[in-house]
């Protein structure tokens, strides 16, 4: 068929479409597709597609959709549309063909008309998680009794990770990275032995907390202090913002006296923890405070030989943290330790304060004479100077 008798063709078919006269351009199309199949490219697998459907014929629609994604395996309109063709029919493939589509999702706004499927598209998509959660969590449970904290989180992280709620989240710190160090976004307690000791001490460490605030020399700067002309736009609302502050303890391996004399127990308590000691970058230890309506956008840390600790100290309602694929809240007097060169964010969406203090210590897989070299190393580094 000639380009020109095809797009009249086509032109009757679209007039046909605006009267609403579906039945014609059915027929119109059906008439263009046994004379020349060979002709039919993704708009036209498409048209049909959508008259098909409108007519009634699900299955050849759905055909057509086939064809479509033939011509073009990634095409999200086509993908969407044949989930809600699937959906339809009854057919349980829809649930995977729904994620399909929506990881095609194009950016930006979608058209005024796409919304409401879109929406339908990740709610049934979420159903379809919810489902395969639950049928592999029922096949492993008579097992998941027997496993300890630590196992059994693994195990349903595994689930989650199979249902594509949660995936993989690597570490990807921005300048040093310590090769073949085990990646977890929040690390197992039992690895940290002076954790219990710090929980211990909560009153304590928010009592010389509420001393330093009290004390006319007590220092306390914006949390992030970039110059304005450095690369680093995720941090533009936050950066030098009274909204996330910190008073320091420690600042790369200098005792901040100003706020550490106020600090005598907290102090002697990071006496006994593994702090990586490195001139002009480390150790670190502080109070965050987190303003009310504040959010930490997605960031990752400098470097994964040493890990990160909170302990709460004031936390009000609607206050959480994510690191990777796990979101928790904070809980006052209950610390935890994780990797920070994983994606993390942090927000405090109440009305009132949060405080948390926050240390830095050495990844339990590096041995102390591995430690020694990281600190000669990165003492070296041109890149130290940005601190850890």
């Amino acid at each position: 068929m000639e380009a020109e008798e095809r797009a009249r063709r086509s032109g009757e078919v679209d007039a046909a479409l605006a009267q609403r006269d579906t039945a014609t351009a059915l027929r119109l199309m059906e008439q263009m597709l046994a004379e020349a199949p060979d002709g039919f490219g993704l708009d036209e697998w498409r048209k049909i597609g959508a008259i098909r459907r409108a007519t009634g014929d699900l299955r050849g629609a759905l055909a057509a959709v086939h064809q479509a994604l033939v011509c073009a395996p990634l095409d999200f309109f086509s993908l969407l549309a044949k989930a809600s063709l699937q959906e339809q029919l009854g057919d349980p493939a829809c649930g995977e063909t729904f994620g399909r589509a929506l990881a095609q999702r194009p950016s930006g706004d979608l058209p005024p008309g796409l919304q409401g499927a879109v929406a339908h598209a990740e709610q049934a998509y979420a159903a379809h998680q919810a489902r395969v959660e639950t049928n592999l969590l029922a096949g492993v449970s008579p097992v998941l009794g027997g496993l300890d904290d630590a196992a059994r989180l693994r195990t349903e992280r595994f689930v989650s990770n199979i249902s594509r709620r949660t995936r993989a989240w690597h570490s990807t710190p921005t300048h040093f990275h310590y090769p073949a160090l085990r990646e977890n976004e929040f690390h197992e307690r039992h690895l940290f032995p002076w954790l219990e000791a710090w929980e211990a001490l909560t009153d304590v460490i928010a009592e010389e907390y509420a001393a330093v605030l009290r004390a006319e020399t007590a220092d306390l700067q914006p949390y992030l202090t970039y110059g304005e002309d450095e690369p680093l736009a995720q941090w533009r609302a936050l950066n030098r913002s009274r909204d996330w502050t910190a008073i320091h303890l420690l600042q790369r391996g200098q005792v901040i006296e100003a706020n550490a004399r106020h600090c005598p127990r907290t102090m002697a308590f990071l006496q006994n923890v593994p702090q990586p000691a490195i001139p002009g970058c480390g150790a670190n230890a502080m109070f965050s405070l987190l303003a009310p309506d504040t959010r930490i956008p997605p960031h990752v840390g400098v470097a994964n030989f040493r890990l990160v600790a909170h302990l709460p100290l004031i936390v009000p309602r609607d206050c959480w943290f994510r690191v990777g694929g796990t979101t928790r809240e904070w809980k006052r007097g209950e610390a935890f330790v994780f990797d920070d060169t994983i994606e993390h964010e942090a927000a405090n969406d109440s009305d009132e304060l949060r405080v948390v203090m926050i240390i830095d210590c050495w990844h339990p897989d590096i041995a102390p004479a591995e430690r020694a070299a990281i600190t000669e190393i990165i003492a070296r580094s041109p890149n130290a100077g940005g601190g850890l």
